[in-house]
């Protein structure tokens, strides 16, 4: 059965059901809190936001790494109402400003830097008015709703409210007046407004509701078999569905503790999952590999590891029986979806057949229906067929902010939401996700999948990663290129790759062009850009 709760109300009962259980441990200041203390903290941080006047509905942008305060954020505005708008920790002032203006945020609360980015100096270009601006009374030209900004430390900037200047407001508001603004909220309210991380152009404000969100946490846990014995570690950014809900939310709704990572490095979550006994890991598949290949890997002990989620990007088989192996999550799971979706469509299962695990994304959750048509006739497919996926149900989002146009686009007079993503269902039901519409490419008549051929290459042993994009061609249309991470202390050239594939795989499916690279270009929630590196590849394959 699904949910009606709103996320302030999770909180609540998590807080009276489990309320010695730590919710959260933060190991870069050592800060540990139970359920109880976790309630309190984001109902005092709820208060602050309503005695700084912001109004139920109002949109308050938050740009940080995974601090404390960004998860404490979360849950105060859900207890309050105001919306959530998060924003990558990779934006620099022309997509800053963009977001702020787009999304009507009236406040920002902000980190000062991160790897070495001033986040205060990016406001202050922005906002020129700033500097000499009463705090809490920002008239900008740039950006008309802005009001105020909030800084994660006691720093003292012109304009800016330091943390314990913003907690001060919670005592101007009595706990009778946060209890009938929480009462006051309906489940299908937008309480987060999440940018579409940029693999395909320009962001877009995706708006997600209580419902959305709550319940999409709820079955992923489900999926995982959280309990309050579960210990989960979040490398992954906070900013992206992969981090709140996934993450913190998967976490919250099941008593589970959070164990937060600031910024991801690969032997600091080896350390926290050793120190803090982690029983649970998220992260894309670039970070497991670089876990797995880390140098020091083997003087980590990981053996507490039952679970966790692999997402975000196609997840190799190859790596996926490492992690099961190696690293010891024998449980761990393949979660498939996007933001548009609160983002999670399928997932597969602890007791599911290893080869089911590996090599698809699962069977689509309850109360989720999904549909793969002919992407030229909208024709429903039969099992076994590739075509576009579409999915229904509480998950699809209230459509993107201020922008219709691209809502229609995106889902039907029917409520089907297009995903965009070509996949097939098996006779079992399970999904298959075998590549974008768009990283599609046709050589000379014949479709092709890269996710097919990286899945190949995986396996020579060598390769550490690979992507395949397709590049234009005057003869055949298109060819395709693939781009190499060699394992350290391997060395292999493109003629034996070619050699590798011959025989094995058929002829039109063997890349042209072959580079080796040391990283490819990455969203900062850890999505490979596949239409950055076919611009590359379009120049790497004229210059060929």
């Amino acid at each position: 059965m699904l949910k009606h709760q709103t996320v302030g109300e999770v909180v609540r009962e998590m807080a009276k059901r489990y309320p010695t259980t730590e919710a959260y441990v933060y190991p870069e200041k050592q800060v540990r809190k139970t359920y109880k203390e976790f309630d309190e903290e984001t109902d005092r941080l709820a208060k602050a936001f309503m005695g700084m006047g912001i109004a139920k509905g109002e949109h308050v942008a938050i740009w940080s790494d995974n601090k404390r305060e960004w998860l404490l954020s979360q849950y105060a505005t859900g207890k309050m109402g105001a919306v959530l708008v998060t924003v990558n920790t990779n934006y620099q002032e022309k997509e800053l400003e963009y977001l702020l203006n787009q999304s009507d945020s009236t406040t920002l609360i902000l980190g000062e830097e991160f790897k070495g980015t001033s986040y205060i100096e990016i406001i202050n270009s922005v906002c020129p008015e700033l500097k000499s601006s009463v705090k809490g009374d920002i008239q900008c030209a740039k950006l008309p709703n802005f009001k105020r900004v909030i800084v994660m430390s006691e720093n003292d900037y012109p304009g800016i409210y330091s943390w314990s200047e913003f907690e001060a407001h919670a005592l101007n508001v009595t706990d009778k007046q946060l209890d009938e603004r929480l009462g006051s909220l309906e489940v299908d309210d937008v309480i987060n407004i999440q940018y579409t991380s940029g693999t395909t152009g320009f962001p877009k404000g995706v708006m997600l509701t209580h419902m959305n969100i709550v319940n999409n946490g709820q079955i992923i846990g489900d999926h995982m078999k959280l309990t309050p014995e579960d210990r989960l570690c979040i490398p992954v950014p906070f900013f992206h569905c992969f981090g709140c809900v996934l993450g913190t939310l998967a976490a919250v709704t099941h008593g589970t503790t959070m164990v937060l990572v600031e910024q991801f490095d690969p032997k600091r979550v080896l350390q926290i999952v050793q120190d803090e006994k982690c029983t649970a890991l998220h992260g894309v598949p670039t970070m497991f590999i670089a876990e797995l290949n880390h140098p020091e890997y083997e003087q980590f002990d990981t053996s507490s590891l039952r679970t966790g989620i692999m997402a975000g990007s196609p997840c190799p088989i190859e790596v996926m029986k490492k992690v099961i192996d190696d690293m010891g999550a024998s449980e761990i799971t393949i979660c498939y979806g996007l933001t548009e979706c609160s983002p999670v469509i399928s997932q597969t299962k602890s007791d599911d057949a290893i080869e089911k695990r590996v090599k698809t994304v699962g069977k689509p959750h309850p109360h989720v229906e999904v549909k793969i048509i002919d992407p030229a006739t909208k024709e429903e497919l039969p099992a076994g067929m590739p075509g576009e996926l579409c999915a229904r149900g509480y998950l699809v989002m209230k459509g993107y902010y201020k922008n219709e146009e691209a809502t229609r686009e995106a889902i039907d007079e029917d409520g089907w939401l297009h995903t965009g993503d070509i996949a097939l269902l098996d006779d079992e039901g399970y999904l298959e996700i075998t590549g974008r519409i768009k990283d599609m490419v046709i050589r000379g008549g014949e479709n092709i999948y890269p996710r097919e051929i990286e899945e190949f290459l995986y396996q020579h042993p060598s390769v550490q990663d690979v992507q395949v994009v397709g590049v234009p061609d005057p003869k055949y249309g298109e060819e395709l290129m693939a781009w190499i991470i060699v394992k350290e202390g391997e060395s292999v050239d493109a003629e034996e790759i070619r050699s590798y594939c011959k025989g094995k795989i058929s002829h039109h499916k063997i890349p042209r062009y072959i580079e080796f690279t040391e990283s490819y270009p990455m969203t900062a929630s850890g999505k490979i850009q596949k239409y950055l590196l076919r611009e590359m590849s379009k120049e790497k394959s004229v210059s060929v």
